[in-house]
């Protein structure tokens, strides 16, 4: 009884590492462009957060005084972080603001092509940035 003839498994083998090694690069180099243009959203909400309420908390005691409390305007501080961002990004970004008595919360979203997309995969990911800024009314 001869022995199995196993020539050609090593190949097999090398080329299923190749194969996981590619789908590896794939993940890492698309995860990190996600990273990058979420750093750069959480950047941008950040500045569109602190402008709406330095303008807000500016405007009202030009106008009305320092109170007992900043009250934020929704619609204001709307206005603000749309010409923020309109200055600050160059592009068309999605957003969200939403205000409470004292406090401005930022949602800035794009959408990203990755920049390796293997066959089968859509080649688009939505990346969300958030930030909060907060009016402390200090006697």
């Amino acid at each position: 009884m001869t022995g199995r003839d196993e020539r050609g498994q090593t190949s097999l083998l090398v080329v299923g590492f190749f194969v996981v090694a590619l789908l590896l690069v794939v993940v890492v180099v698309d995860a990190s462009a996600a990273y990058l243009q979420r750093q750069r959203l959480d950047a941008l909400a950040d500045g569109a957060a602190l402008a709406a309420t330095q303008a807000v908390e500016g405007e009202q005691v030009y106008t009305d005084g320092l109170g007992e409390r900043a009250r934020l305007d929704p619609a204001d501080a709307r206005r603000h972080v749309a010409a923020y961002l309109r200055a600050a990004s160059g592009e068309r970004l999605g957003f969200r603001v939403r205000t409470t008595v004292d406090s401005v919360e930022v949602e800035v979203s794009t959408a990203l092509d990755l920049p390796l997309v293997p066959p089968g995969w859509d080649g688009r990911a939505t990346v969300t940035g958030r930030a909060a800024s907060y009016v402390d009314v200090v006697d």
